[in-house]
């Protein structure tokens, strides 16, 4: 099984938790990012030390909150890999509509050449409108009133945007005419004629097989463009059966467009995770950061899922609460092992992703947690991490 770590990347909170501040009343500065910039490097170096597959990081813009405080991926896992010998940097994802297609297939590409192919592209639609309007898309979010069309034409704007990456990175040269998008656009003068396609400089490394890319199945029109691309499906946490179901579905959807995958094949699942010697320690290391992360998202409906009759919106789950319904892995050492590994067992899974982070752990309990689980719980589910671990990649 593949074992990866996921960091939401926010800067140092001590005071995380239920109570005051409120979200939006958060303000800190360019010391508290960079602190959160050296904290990731401390924790690439113990991750690719204990031999973690992929540390994923998240995009985000304009966050003066402090939640989530690297705008680009691609450059932080570049700079990340200078760091470490072995383990990847994937993108958690690159908000495609934020960017121009071929700037950020470029990036990427030079990123996988000059890493070694230590690089692995995520990608998604978005899901805050300050980021997305200002940065010349548009997104549908819990906190607004956004029209269905908005949404589709941000969904639009996605595919066709992942149309042109991918046929930038899979062919010598290459041109597209869409529905917002024209490549190159018509009639651009060059050496006594007119451009009539491109190439991308440079491709990928292993080029022209196009880079693996991985993208959350959440809704159901989402679910089966993800079957029917190629894309990797990452399933996010929820109950067992809930997250069973989509797994299912996908599997079945990629069938019906000519993909027949394997038991477990094509797919991710993704976990917050929180880990304790007794399960009392466990619930009192998670609760600051689960009540904050419940404070900062509830707005947009992140917990609207949990069990349960006429559960609102905005629904704001106690620890406790999370736990019962298995949204998370939180627990003593053996509890979380249980869970994960019933986890793993119906869904055949292959890949899991980890993700530690909650606000306001120090960088020494982050380095806990991540011990905690590559030397306790993963040997739990029959998985030995220190097999690769320290070790560089072939191509290094």
């Amino acid at each position: 099984m593949d074992v990866d770590v996921h960091f939401y990347c926010s800067v140092p909170m001590p005071d995380a938790g239920a109570g005051e501040p409120a979200p939006v009343d958060r303000r800190y500065g360019n010391d508290d990012v960079i602190a959160c910039y050296e904290n990731l490097e401390h924790w690439a170096v113990t991750a690719d030390e204990l031999g973690y597959g992929t540390m994923w990081l998240t995009e985000h813009h304009f966050q003066y909150e402090g939640y989530e405080v690297v705008p680009n991926l691609i450059q932080m896992g570049q700079h990340l890999a200078s760091l470490t010998g072995r383990i990847k940097f994937g993108q958690a994802f690159n908000v495609v509509p934020q960017w121009h297609p071929l700037r950020l297939a470029e990036d990427f590409a030079m990123a996988d050449v000059l890493t070694r192919g230590r690089m692995v592209f995520g990608v998604g639609r978005g899901t805050v409108p300050r980021e997305s309007e200002t940065l010349g898309g548009v997104v549908a979010s819990g906190d607004n009133a956004m029209a269905e069309q908005q949404d589709l034409l941000n969904r639009e704007l996605f595919e066709e945007a992942m149309e042109v990456i991918r046929a930038a990175w899979g062919n010598e040269t290459f041109s597209h005419t869409g529905k917002h998008f024209v490549f190159p656009p018509p009639g651009i003068p060059d050496r006594g004629s007119t451009v009539q396609n491109l190439t991308l400089i440079p491709k990928p490394r292993n080029f022209p097989e196009v880079p693996p890319i991985y993208q959350p199945a959440t809704s159901p029109a989402t679910i089966d463009y993800v079957a029917r691309v190629g894309h990797i499906g990452i399933f996010t946490s929820g109950p067992l059966e809930r997250v069973a179901r989509s797994w299912d579905l996908f599997a079945e959807l990629a069938a019906g467009h000519g993909r027949e995958l394997a038991p477990g094949e094509g797919r991710a699942y993704h976990t917050n995770i929180h880990v304790g010697r007794t399960t009392a320690e466990a619930i009192a290391g998670a609760r600051p950061g689960h009540d904050e992360y419940v404070k900062f998202l509830s707005p947009y409906g992140r917990f609207a899922h949990y069990p349960g009759d006429d559960v609102p919106f905005d629904h704001r789950p106690s620890v406790e609460e999370t736990m019962a319904a298995e949204t998370m892995a939180i627990g003593s050492v053996e509890q979380v092992a249980d869970q994960l590994g019933r986890f793993a067992d119906r869904l055949d899974l292959n890949h899991l992703l980890l993700f530690p982070d909650f606000p306001g752990l120090t960088r020494e309990q982050m380095d806990e947690q991540m011990h905690l689980i590559a030397t306790e719980v993963m040997p739990r589910l029959g998985v030995d991490m220190s097999t690769g671990a320290g070790e560089p990649s072939s191509d290094a």
